[in-house]
Order: C-alpha cells, then structure tokens, then sequence
C-alpha cells in the first residue's frame, strides 16, 4: 500500500493521532506503510537525550554527549565552515543515540543582552545568524539528521515567552527578525522548522498563516516539517489550518481537537492530509539517521576544543598576553575550576568529560595558586574569600581571575534584569587589580556584561560559554598556544541603561519593538553611542596590515552584484587570523535607514608574512530595503560607501560605488515616516506615539488580563492567590520539580514557570492529570465563578 492510498481509507481518527508526537520525543509511525517512529530531541550544542525514555520530560538525567560551545561562542567564530564540521559532528552523535530530528538551531536575534537563552543564539545581526545557522544545518543534514530551525519567529525574551505579544513594524520584522532565519532556510533547507510560542502581531506563532504559510512556504519556499514548540499549541485546528503540521509533545486526546474540526467543517480534510505527507516525506529524509554508526569521540573532542579557542574573542590587552610558562600564576575564582561551559534549561548536556581551566594552567606554569574568591551562586562578597584572593595576588607574577555569569543569572525561562555580573564577581576583580596590575580576566557569559573595572585590568578575554573543552581551550589562548579567533558578533554596551531597549516594555501583553530597525549596533553606530566594545571587534596576537581596497566595478545597474577586494597582511611574527567585514552605508537614503549595515564577511588564516586577496560579493539583498508600499525588497538606486572593516567601528578602508537606474518616488513606505525614526539621535528614546505612527494603528493599553477576562493563556501570576490558585500552585511546583529537578538552577525554572506559565502549559507538564474540564473549572474560581468547581481537582493532580 503506498501513502495516497493509505490517505484515501484511513479514518479520520487514525490521520489526526499523526498530527502530535507520540508521546514527549517521539512521533507516531504508520505500521501499515512501514514508517516507523522516529525521536527527536534537544540540542543544540549537544544531544539531550533523556535517559528516563520518551513519555517524559526530565531535564537533568541525560545520556552522556559532546558538549560543543554554545551559539554565542559559534558565532563569535565567523566562520561557517568550522560549525559546519561540528554539525557533522552532532549528526553522528545523534545517531549513536538513535536521534532522527536534532532540535536546533536557535536563529533568533538579540535585540537585548539581558535575554536569558541569548546563550542559544548567533548574533544581534541578521546576516551573521542566517550564514552560521546555515552551516549548522548543512553540516548536521549531510549525515542524515534532520535539524530544527527555531524558535519561529520574533522569539526575543524569556519574559512572559508563553503569551507575550511581539509588535513589530513591518520593515524591522522582515529586515531583521524574518532575515535572522531567511537565509538559512533558503540556502540550507532544513528538514523542520519549529514555530515559537509567543504571538507576533496579535496571533499565535503556531497560528499564524503569515509566518508559517505566505512567508515560511510560499515566498521562501521551505518543503519541511512545522513543528510547535513544546506545549506551544493553542487552538490545534487552527494551527493545522495555518500550516503547523506536528504538535509536540503528544499527550492524551491530542487528536480529539483535529477531529472535531474536521467532522464541524472548520478544518478542511486536506490539511490533514497534506501534513501527513510532510510528516512522511520526514521520516524518509532522515532515514540515514538510522544507520548504525561509530564516533571518534576523542575527534569531537578535539573538535570541541578548537571551536572554544577560535571563538573565544580577546576583548583587550596590554602585551600581557600570552603568558610565558616561567611566570608564578595566582588562579582565581570558582569557574576556574568548576567551568560554567554551557547554558542552563532544555539544552543542558551530560558531557562526557568537562576540561578544567584550572587544570590546564597548572599543566603549563612553572608555579600555580588557586583561590575560590567567591561562591558559585552567592550575590554578596565574601570578605574572607576577597582576602585570600588578594594576598596570593599579590605575590604572584601574574593573576588570571575567572568571573562571569552563574546559571541561576543566565537561564531558559528567565530573563536578566541587569548586565552585571555578581557583585562577587566583579569585587574580585577589583581586589586582584588593586594587589596586582598584571590581572587577566577570563569571562564565562552567554550575553554581553558591564565590566566597571575595565580600565584596571591588563587583559579581558571573552569566553563565552565554550563547552566542555572550554577550560583547555582558555589555558591555550592564555598561552599563546592557540589563537583567539573570535569576534565579537554582538556589541557591548558600556551599561545596560545605554541600550535602545533598555526603557522599553516587554510585557505585561505586548512588548514593543519601539526601537524598530536600529538593533544592537544599528542603534550605537548610527547615534554615535559610546560602546565598551563594537560589533566585530576582537585582538589577535599577531598584527595585520590591510590595503588596496576596491570594487570591481563602481557603477552597476541596481540589482547586479558588486565584487569588494581587499589585500590583507600578517605583519607580525606568529600564524593568525582576521575577520574581513564589509559594510554598507547608503549616502541618500529616500527611507529611514541604520548609518551602516554588515553586508559581507569573511574570514582569514596567514603565516607571517604571509598576503592574500580577500575578495566578497555583494548582491542586490545587501542593498536593500522592505518597501511596506511595494510589498518586496528594493536596491534603490544611489551612492553607497563600502566600508571595509575589522569591526563596525574600525574601518580600514572606503570606496564608493553607484547603483544606476531611475529612482522611483515614493519607493518606500507608503505613509509619512515618524520624525523618530528618520534620524535617531544620541540618548533619544522611542514614545508610543511614534511607534504607533510607524506601526500605522494604534495599539490597545499593554495592562494585564483582570479577574472577569482570564483565559487559559493568561499568566499564572496574573490570576491571584486565592485558594484555588495556592493549590494550584502548589500542586504544579511538585510536576515541574520533576521535569526540572530540584537543585538550585532548576528552581530558577521552576519560579518562572509558576509565575509566568499558563494553565495550557500546565496542562502539558501534568500529562493529561489536568484535562480541560479542570482548566474550565479553575477559570471559573479565578474568574469569581463558581468556586467550588475547582474544589477536588488536585488530589490527581499531584500524583
């Protein structure tokens, strides 16, 4: 029997139980056809493979993996071919574990540094995130393994991630948070595509026809799998009818919605139909997934180790770097030898082996101290530890302090709430550069943090969340060992209150993309912004001299590619690397526009000595803009200055090229553009009203739901604390103890979830013990309905 005959006499019953996974990391097979089940699993930076089984979530028992550094060290790579090798990598270890479908990607850009999974994302540029999630993809599906491209789309906080609402105006959603994925998807072609659970634009991510059908299907022509994210499902009819093909996880009666839909007439059997192909077609990609295969796990590695060195990012330096193995060295601070190398929440990995900085050090220098300086959780300095610190400082050549961000500030689930580290953290710092001016300071961060000690200090290297290699990879950076490849791909805010974003609200229903356009250093560039350190920026060892900076051609037809060429030379003593940018700064824009855009990159290894001819094409994409008015991108003829950079504020070189063709009046949007946002200047902020101006509506009061309107998708902690919900509460906090696990970074979840989950999310952690006649009781006590509806339903609830 093949599929189209299957389609044609399966019940109905039987197609929509396909529709939702078979239980938490599976999806169904269809033994008639011989398709079977396949697993898909949590990444990305390694393989969470539960070893509890599938029927649950349990975050903290995993089977043993490679922990590869995380997205945000990837990135600071700029170099696709690199992640494309760990991609292969991930794609057999994965099939070691009988993984089909790799869940990651994470694409979303970084519109703030205080984002708790920022960790999980590339870069605040959209061009940067779409070329290494590409790689990523590529590298993974060449050895069968499907990835999952997400979180789809505008998916740009923690805060209220279950039911906040994203308002973006159309050229900041296509020029920037559409992109981020844009080229990914088009270039890489993954297998799945998994949709977010926050709503952009009124609708849900899962339901909505114009992420997942006009722009995802018909205009970039994606032929995948739509997956939810996990409980991200609101109305599965809809859903369906939008273009979302698989509901994660499965749980009980998942198929019931899809089926009344089809037999009242409001999902069309069509649908169902077409999913089940795509679902299908899923299962036959990945077939190569399950052929047995062996991995070097010494080679990943390896692996791991040079992808933590290339993108660790030499943020300043006095010449006190590298360090010479005959100095005395003072080692200082608890991530020393306890690395933090990977974020925290659904991506944590069992890793087969954690390589500690502290470890390395001592294998390499001639006399080591260590000293804690602080407790790994702790806000408040500890004065004993401070001086303990302080004293082996000062009697050392040379003090290398370890500080950065704990698990319980850097989390799935939660935000930020500033950008400093620990006051633990940064007191050590402060007492070791007091004791001893040759003080390195090693970070260990997912995001970017302020650093008040800056100036004090005579090096800063940027680590990153680098994986389970991390800490061999630093010693080799501190050594001169290894290059510090990295640069960085977001900016450094010199404080949190300079960034465009920090004012803006974020809930409690919307938050309000005021800032449009101007992301990351789209904003610092074009206000003239002080920065602790630009986008691109990052120290080599070795020195480079660049020069000849031209375009093939400095007049073309707007629409042809432009070819950009530099020379670059290694005039130092030692191999190194540079990361050639190439900027775009339009001269005449008829539309508001940042003061210069990334258009180009690429990255360089030479000896020294050693010249090469970087050349970079810029096509018609990199000149453009959306026009809401024309419904497409558009290369508006003019001039343009390329600027060629080693960061966005250290250009080396410019030179002009001129897009000919008839400029068109009123290429850009239709309506008048808000004064705000014509010209940005330094310290403005976005109002409301002008957000509304270029968002052409006015948006209703962002308040939280109140007692009379409370859904299924309203916040927990927006439905009170009588004692429906005490119970609730209580009830739920022992369910998500244990998908979560009870230790200290868990809890951080666990608070969350309590505070800003929703009843349909609860309903997914309880498995079935909270059906939907309970949530409609409980709405009802909420609500001041009928209490005692409630009363009785949390005996199975807890159990």
């Amino acid at each position: 029997m093949d599929l189209e005959t299957w389609l044609s006499t399966a019940s109905v019953e039987h197609k929509c139980r396909l529709l939702a996974g078979r239980d938490f990391w599976s999806m169904h097979g269809i033994d008639a056809l011989g398709v079977p089940s396949i697993v898909l699993t949590d990444g990305p930076h390694g393989v969470r493979l539960q070893e509890t089984g599938s029927e649950t979530l349990a975050i903290g028992a995993n089977q043993p993996a490679t922990c590869f550094p995380t997205a945000s060290t990837l990135a600071s790579t700029w170099d696709p071919a690199l992640v494309e090798r760990i991609g292969r990598a991930l794609a057999l270890e994965s099939r070691a574990l009988g993984v089909s479908v790799l869940l990651g990607p994470g694409a979303n850009i970084k519109r703030t540094p205080l984002c708790g999974r920022n960790f999980e994302y590339f870069s605040e540029d959209p061009l940067v995130s779409t070329e290494i999630a590409g790689a990523w993809i590529r590298g993974l599906q060449s050895e069968g393994v499907g990835a999952s491209l997400k979180h789809f789309a505008a998916n740009n906080q923690e805060t209220l991630r279950f039911s906040v609402d994203s308002v973006v105006d159309e050229r900041a959603m296509r020029e920037i948070y559409l992109a981020s994925f844009e080229g990914a998807i088009k270039q890489a072609r993954p297998w799945t595509v998994m949709a977010a659970y926050n709503r952009v634009g009124g609708e849900y991510a899962t339901e909505s026809p114009f992420l997942l059908q006009q722009v995802l299907r018909d205009e970039w022509g994606f032929d995948g799998v739509v997956m939810s994210d996990w409980g991200a499902v609101n109305d599965r009819a809809d859903a369906l009818a939008a273009g979302l093909d698989l509901q994660m996880p499965g749980l009980p009666g998942a198929e019931q919605a899809p089926i009344d839909a089809v037999r009242d007439g409001r999902l069309a059997s069509a649908d169902v139909d077409e999913a089940i192909r795509r679902l299908v077609a899923l299962v036959e990609r990945t077939e190569g997934a399950r052929e047995p295969v062996e991995i070097d796990v010494d080679a990943h590695h390896a692996l791991a180790e040079e992808a933590a060195a290339a993108g660790s990012v030499l943020l300043a330096n006095d010449g006190t770097l590298p360090l010479s193995p005959d100095l005395a060295v003072a080692v200082l601070g608890d991530f020393a030898a306890t690395p933090r190398f990977q974020g925290a929440g659904s991506s944590v990995i069992n890793a087969r082996r954690v390589v500690d900085a502290l470890s390395s050090i001592r294998s390499r220098a001639v006399a080591t101290t260590y000293a804690q300086g602080y407790e790994r959780y702790a806000e408040r300095p500890d004065a004993a530890l401070l001086d303990e610190a302080r004293r082996l400082a000062a009697a050392a050549d040379v003090a290398v302090v370890f500080v950065g961000l704990p698990e319980t500030f850097e989390t799935e689930g939660a935000d930020r709430t500033h950008m400093r580290l620990p006051a633990a953290h940064d007191a050590l710092v402060e007492v070791v550069a007091a004791a001893n001016p040759r003080t390195v300071v090693v970070l260990s961060n997912g995001s970017p943090v302020e650093m008040p000690w800056l100036t004090r200090v005579a090096a800063v290297l940027e680590g990153y969340l680098g994986g389970q290699e991390s800490g061999g990879a630093i010693a080799k950076v501190l050594y001169g060992e290894a290059e510090p490849g990295g640069r960085l791909a977001e900016t450094f805010p010199v404080r949190w209150t300079d960034h465009p974003v920090h004012d803006l609200p974020l809930g409690p229903r919307y938050s309000e993309y005021r800032e449009s356009i101007y992301v990351g250093y789209r904003w610092f560039d074009t206000v003239g912004a002080d920065v602790a350190f630009p986008f691109g920026h990052g120290l080599s060892y070795t020195s480079f001299a660049w020069s000849d900076v031209e375009v093939a051609q400095p007049e073309v037809p707007a629409g042809d590619d432009v070819v950009v060429r530099v020379t670059v030379t290694n005039t130092g003593s030692r191999r190194g690397c540079d990361v050639v940018q190439v900027y775009l700064r339009p001269l005449s824009p008829s539309v508001h526009r940042p003061g210069h855009e990334l258009a180009a990159f690429g990255k360089v290894e030479l000896d020294p000595g050693e010249s090469r001819i970087v050349e970079l094409v810029l096509d018609a994409r990199a000149f453009s803009f959306w026009s809401p008015a024309r419904a497409g991108w558009v290369a508006e003829p003019g001039e343009y200055d390329v600027e060629v950079g080693a960061s966005s504020r250290d250009i080396r070189g410019t030179v002009r090229v001129t897009l000919t063709g008839d400029r068109v009046p009123a290429v850009g949007e239709a309506r008048d553009v808000p004064p705000a946002y014509a010209v940005p200047e330094r310290g403005q902020r976005f109002d409301r009203a002008s957000f509304e101006a270029l968002l052409g509506r006015e948006l209703p009061p962002n308040e939280p739901d109140t007692k009379g309107s409370f859904t299924v998708n309203t916040p927990l902690q927006q439905l009170g604390a009588g004692p429906v919900m005490t119970r609730l509460r209580n009830a739920a906090a022992k369910q998500l103890g244990k998908a979560f696990g009870d230790d200290e970074v868990s809890q951080v979840m666990v608070r969350q979830s309590l505070n800003e989950g929703s009843l349909r999310m609860l309903s997914m952690f309880a498995q079935g013990k909270l059906d939907r006649s309970s949530i409609d009781a409980i709405l009802l006590a909420a609500n001041g309905q009928k209490a005692e509806a409630a009363r009785g339903l949390f005996a199975r609830f807890r159990r």
